[in-house]
């Protein structure tokens, strides 16, 4: 008789399966994710105890990037990176998104650029008269 007779081996934690496919380094931070909105089944926000189980769709979002992506296959432990990665297949909508964003970032010029090391005095009495001391 198996320990957890309810438990369908296709199906597992939101969270835990974030943690397994490798999108975060620790399975708190998946939670975390999840908790604050970051992470998407099938278009709607969810806590992180709800079941993922194949053919959902997953909106991630990790700092800057959103990724799409389509569960293909169910772990609730971690393993290798090439493991992982047979557990969903990215959107080409996704990838392509991806790759605009990536474009824009190569061509936008670096934050700072336009700065030339110290302020000067003059620099600084500008400041001074533009904070209001």
């Amino acid at each position: 008789m198996p320990a957890h007779p309810l438990t369908d081996p296709a199906r597992t934690r939101l969270d835990k399966w974030l943690w397994a496919a490798r999108f975060y380094k620790h399975r708190t931070a998946a939670t975390e994710a999840v908790d604050g909105g970051k992470v998407k089944l099938n278009g709607i926000t969810v806590k992180p105890a709800r079941d993922v189980k194949p053919g959902d769709r997953l909106d991630i979002t990790i700092g800057e990037e959103t990724r799409t992506v389509l569960v293909c296959a169910i772990a609730d432990r971690r393993g290798s990176a090439t493991v992982a990665q047979t557990l969903y297949e990215e959107t080409a909508e996704s990838i392509a998104a991806r790759e605009h964003a990536r474009e824009l970032r190569k061509l936008a010029a670096t934050p700072g650029a336009d700065l030339h090391g110290r302020p000067t005095k003059r620099d600084r009495r500008r400041m001074d008269r533009f904070g209001g001391h």
